[in-house]
């Protein structure tokens, strides 16, 4: 049972989330950020994890901390539900079209946590979230999964297509990655014969 559950609760936040990396896409998200909400309930969906967030944040400051903190626990929780990470495919890549958005998102679960995140907002928000914080918790969770993670929107206008093409491109290559391969199921898919370490 590739499952985990992680708590994180410090002065700005109170997270709690559980993750089933074999899951169907089933979510239950509440962070009290309706966009978060809108693109982790999608991340979920297209990488097939089943999902539960619940944040309590200091919203009445901003959504910086609520946001960086959920990628922060999340990435720790498909880090742990990986375990020996036997037989996972590893390595995934996506072009994921949004409309007249396209961004390239490439997955590396190497166990060497990198981030190259390049995308352009036209605005600083989407709604009430803060475009900026789209690439925020990407770097938290990438730091905290460890893994390599590459997203470049190619092209793109409107702000919402463009997070989303991210979000949706990081499900698809999850979904691949951390997949089992019949082929080599007990194998560590590394030449080092460790990931993570």
């Amino acid at each position: 049972m590739r499952i985990a559950t992680i708590k994180r609760k410090t002065k700005e936040t109170d997270i709690e989330v559980t993750v089933d990396l074999d899951g169907k896409g089933r979510s239950q998200i509440a962070t009290g950020i309706g966009f978060l909400d809108h693109m982790l309930d999608l991340l979920a969906r297209h990488s097939r994890i089943d999902m539960t967030v619940k944040a309590i944040g200091d919203l009445h400051i901003d959504f910086h901390h609520t946001a960086e903190d959920t990628g922060i626990a999340l990435g720790q929780a498909v880090k742990q539900a990986l375990g020996d990470m036997k037989g996972i495919g590893r390595y995934a890549d996506v072009h994921m079209p949004m409309d007249e958005t396209l961004t390239r998102v490439a997955l590396d679960i190497s166990g060497r946590p990198f981030l190259v995140f390049k995308a352009e907002f036209g605005r600083d928000k989407v709604g009430q979230f803060d475009t900026e914080l789209v690439q925020e918790w990407f770097q938290a969770f990438a730091m905290n999964a460890g893994v390599t993670l590459h997203v470049e929107c190619l092209y793109g206008t409107n702000d919402h297509h463009i997070a989303e093409s991210c979000f949706k491109g990081l499900a698809r290559c999850l979904r691949n990655a951390v997949a089992i391969d019949e082929r080599t199921k007990d194998e560590v898919p590394s030449t080092k014969g460790t990931l993570g370490n």
